[in-house]
């Protein structure tokens, strides 16, 4: 088995910052990988997500604080010293050489003899399901193929902490959600500890143990994908996780359990019943935001809170469909349309409801 004898490392930012010039591209991150975890780096181009993740392999030296990897101070030791395999979203593979002969190379530079070498390779070759593709070149295979002999190359040399720089990112949608799939398949068989690259929230939910969201240059919240999208702490992050209706309010009473009376800063003086969830402390009198994700909102009554929209259009997407609509006082306000509930036309008026407990209030 190939992960049989690699080490289970954590990794550690301590304070950990990076200067390009008089840029600050990466500010004061303090973050633990645990032995075994899968944790995302999620954000947008130019976050320092790709800059922590080359840090962590030796590639950019930090400008100020640490990066421990398995107990090991690693912060200024070259890349051929730390261990780690790395999957880009280029590929990276030796056009001139096999499949075999590309997931062999990391073997042959740390020596390994004949023997085991080929044994390692046709165990990379049988978890990542290319057998029949070891006697192939790149040019031969397809993206989603290559990608795979990448990650094989990466596994193979036993490492301590594998790295995936939007791996799937060149990909087509279908073969990015079937490769989702296989990583976190191949890293749960190896039990590796992985730190991974996206700008896609889709890819982070569906894959990650815990989530690390990065907004110039520093992390905002880490929490696990469920928490990340049911409570965000953040405007930011509510918005960059999934799609979410936002309402500025003021809070007005703090009723019974975690529940917070809130009203609309808008000229309608709307009242809402929110949950305020773990930490929420705001009094009353305090602005906030009021959030709740599409699928929670509902086209009828029967639920505390209401709001009447105006329908803009919908959007069809396959099995889900958006009703996209206008609040009283000109507010997006996004409803995620039941299977087989009759949909609203444009410009009719309807009646948006939701429960207390289907939403969130972040304090700002």
């Amino acid at each position: 088995m190939i992960g049989k004898g690699a080490a289970v490392s954590d990794v550690r930012f301590l304070g950990v910052e990076k200067f390009y010039g008089d840029h600050l591209a990466v500010r004061g991150i303090d973050l633990t990988v645990q032995p075994g975890e899968f944790v995302t780096l999620l954000g947008p181009s130019g976050c320092g997500k790709t800059t922590c993740l080359r840090m962590v392999a030796g590639f950019v030296a930090p400008s100020r604080g640490r990066i421990i990897m398995g107990g090991r101070d690693i912060t200024a030791l070259p890349p051929y010293r730390r261990n780690t395999g790395m999957v880009f979203q280029s590929y990276a593979l030796f056009p001139h050489k096999t499949v075999a002969e590309n997931i062999a190379f990391g073997l042959q530079v740390r020596r390994l003899p004949r023997a085991e070498r080929e044994q390692r390779i046709a165990e990379a070759l049988r978890l990542v399901h290319l057998e029949q593709f070891a006697d192939r070149y790149p040019a031969q295979l397809s993206g989603g193929q290559r990608q795979r002999v990448a990650l094989a190359r990466a596994i193979v040399i036993r490492p301590d902490v594998l790295l995936l720089d939007e791996p799937l990112a060149a990909l087509d949608l279908k073969l990015r959600e079937e490769l989702q799939v296989e990583i976190k398949r191949v890293q749960s068989a190896l039990k590796i500890t992985t730190l991974f690259v996206t700008h896609d929230q889709g890819e982070a939910l569906s894959m990650s143990d815990r989530v690390a969201v990065m907004q110039d240059g520093r992390i905002v919240q880490v929490d696990t994908p469920e928490a990340l999208y049911e409570r965000p702490n953040c405007r930011y992050v509510a918005n960059f996780v999934g799609r979410t209706n936002l309402l500025d309010v003021m809070v007005r009473e703090k009723l019974d359990g975690d529940l917070v009376r809130v009203e609309s800063c808008s000229a309608t003086k709307a009242s809402f019943v929110a949950a305020g969830g773990p930490g929420f402390d705001a009094q009353p009198g305090d602005r906030c935001l009021l959030g709740a994700r599409p699928e929670h909102f509902h086209l009828g009554g029967g639920r505390a809170n209401a709001m009447q929209v105006k329908v803009r259009g919908v959007t069809y997407l396959g099995s889900i469909r958006y009703i996209d609509a206008e609040g009283p006082d000109g507010e997006s306000v996004t409803v995620q349309a039941q299977p087989g509930e009759p949909l609203p036309t444009r410009g009719e008026t309807v009646t948006v409801t939701w429960r207390p407990q289907a939403c969130f209030l972040l304090k700002e």
